[in-house]
């Protein structure tokens, strides 16, 4: 079986294993980061919010007031929440922009094996052109085309033009 006829790993399966990472801090971030970005959350702190204003508002009557108006401590511990959250953030965006980072490597290794296959299929119908002698007359433009793609050159181009 050739390269070309080879099963292909799933897209799916390869993004499974990229949200699944093997490092325990990880998983944790993911968990927090699905937990806290959720509309349950949401509903949950609205319902916590309101709960406790209603609380310390004396609208509950059979419970003792604990934080009377203005809710000093509702405000500490949205304050300390807010942090929370916050840093949640930034540990998510760190995981995205890693998760990127793996995708564009990816796609760039699947351009170039492309790049590397159209060239060749380039090569064998300019030969099967030539054998059955049919005339060709952009050569010129046909040879480029043919030409080994540089890497090297494409990495250096790609540094010089993330340095403007």
């Amino acid at each position: 079986m050739d390269k070309l006829t080879k099963e292909k790993p799933d897209l799916k399966n390869f993004q499974n294993d990229q949200m699944i990472s093997k490092k325990k801090s990880d998983r944790i971030s993911f968990l927090i980061t699905n937990t806290f970005g959720s509309i349950a959350f949401l509903f949950v702190c609205i319902l916590f919010f309101v709960i406790w204003i209603c609380w310390n508002l004396g609208l509950l009557p059979s419970l003792h007031i604990f934080d009377p108006f203005p809710f000093q401590a509702l405000e500490m511990v949205v304050s300390i929440f807010a942090v929370i959250l916050s840093v949640t953030v930034l540990i998510s965006q760190k995981r995205q922009a890693r998760m990127e980072s793996i995708r564009q490597q990816v796609e760039f290794e699947v351009n170039i094996h492309a790049e590397k296959e159209i060239t060749k299929m380039l090569e064998m119908l300019h030969d099967i052109q030539k054998k059955l002698g049919i005339d060709n007359n952009d050569t010129e433009q046909l040879e480029r085309m043919k030409e080994e793609l540089d890497i090297e050159k494409l990495h250096e181009q790609a540094k010089q033009g993330g340095k403007d």
